[in-house]
Order: C-alpha cells, then sequence, then structure tokens
C-alpha cells in the first residue's frame, strides 16, 4: 500500500517529504558540527533549520490526509 500511495502521492507532498528531511539532515549536521567545534552559536542556529524541517513534515500530513480522504470519497 505504501508503494502505492507514493506513486500516486502529489506532487507537493513529494517536495514537501524531501524538503523536509533535507532540512532535518542539514540541522543535524549542524548540531554535531557545532559540538564537535565547541561552537554553541552554530548548535543554537541550527535549532530553527530542525524546527522548519518539523514543520515542513507535519504540513505533508496534512497533505497526504487531504489526499487520502479525497480518495476516499471517490
Amino acid at each position: 500500500m505504501l508503494h502505492e500511495f507514493w506513486v500516486t502521492a502529489p506532487t507537493s507532498y513529494k517536495i514537501l517529504v524531501f524538503t523536509a528531511m533535507g532540512l532535518i539532515a542539514v540541522g543535524l549536521i549542524l548540531t554535531v558540527a557545532g559540538n564537535a567545534a565547541g561552537n554553541p552559536g552554530l548548535m543554537t542556529a541550527a535549532l530553527p533549520v530542525i524546527g522548519l524541517g518539523l514543520v515542513l513534515h507535519i504540513v505533508g500530513l496534512v497533505v497526504r490526509g487531504q489526499s487520502v480522504r479525497k480518495n476516499i470519497r471517490k
């Protein structure tokens, strides 16, 4: 079922998912790099990047839910 949904998923959902994963990954990399360098400013700057990734992930869940609800009605 997951494979079928991914194939039929809207392009906006796919973009949101990959953007969210990318932002979360960049935020984690910045956090690890800041910690390794002992730079608390870099670690703090990475938090909004991770937060934005999480918000986009939630938006993606909403888009997916709307798509599923629309397909159930048909």
